[in-house]
């Protein structure tokens, strides 16, 4: 090591001048991990995205609109993928119908059959639609598109229905009551251990029978030999 008193300065100008940055690590060590990439949102960014709206009405922006204004916005901007009368064009999804089928062989999950809350369809679509050019449209016209999706599916009677803040939650869904709180943490308890098991956590298995001696190729009936066997 140098015993030059120039470069003992500069050495310890270094570590003066880098030591704040050393003890912020240190700092943001002991807190969350930071990658010190990008910059904090503004408020008013956050404001812009944080749009979310809650099955009791909480975050509805004011607004209203009524069925036949939805009428058209479906029409000129989601008629060609949901159908005009949501019933699904191709292979996109199906808005309408499909009430009573959830028990069925073949449910048909729509707005009006499975959605629990019409807060879930305004959140949705004001989020996701319309599709590649969404939240294009203003607060009132997401009420008319809302409201006119609700009226495909029998939950709004009314054309001249106007849907707004002041209503919305008296708005309710057939499937509302068809949720369940999701209990796992407790009722698949028993399966959920703090040391995963890693060795012979099965007991081995008893072969009782095989396919050969159970038998199963047809045979042919005039000479009982299985087809293929000669």
């Amino acid at each position: 090591m140098s015993k030059s008193p120039k470069f003992a300065a500069a050495a310890l100008l270094v570590c003066v001048m880098t030591a704040p940055a050393l003890a912020q690590q240190k700092t943001d060590a002991k807190a969350d991990p930071r990658y010190h990439i990008g910059r904090a949102p503004t408020a008013a960014e956050i404001r812009g995205w944080d749009i979310d709206v809650r099955p009791d009405g909480q975050g509805l922006p004011e607004g209203k609109g009524t069925v036949a204004q939805g009428e058209k916005l479906f029409m000129d901007n989601c008629a060609s993928c949901h159908g005009e009368f949501g019933e699904g064009n191709g292979r996109w999804p199906v808005l309408a119908g499909g009430k009573g089928s959830l028990t069925s062989d073949n449910p048909v999950k729509t707005v009006g059959s499975y959605w629990p809350y019409a807060s879930t369809v305004f959140d949705y679509v004001r989020h996701a639609m319309p599709y590649g050019n969404a939240e294009s449209f203003s607060v009132d016209e997401y009420y008319a598109l809302v409201a006119y999706v609700l009226y495909l599916n029998d939950v709004i009677t009314d054309q001249n229905f106007e849907l707004s803040n002041k209503n919305f939650t008296s708005v309710k869904m057939p499937n509302e009551q068809g949720f369940v709180m999701d209990d796992r943490a407790s009722s698949e308890k028993s399966f959920w251990q703090k040391d995963p098991c890693m060795k012979d956590c099965i007991a081995p298995v008893k072969i009782t029978a095989r396919a050969a001696a159970i038998d199963v190729t047809p045979e042919d009936s005039k000479d009982k030999k299985s087809r293929g066997v000669e």
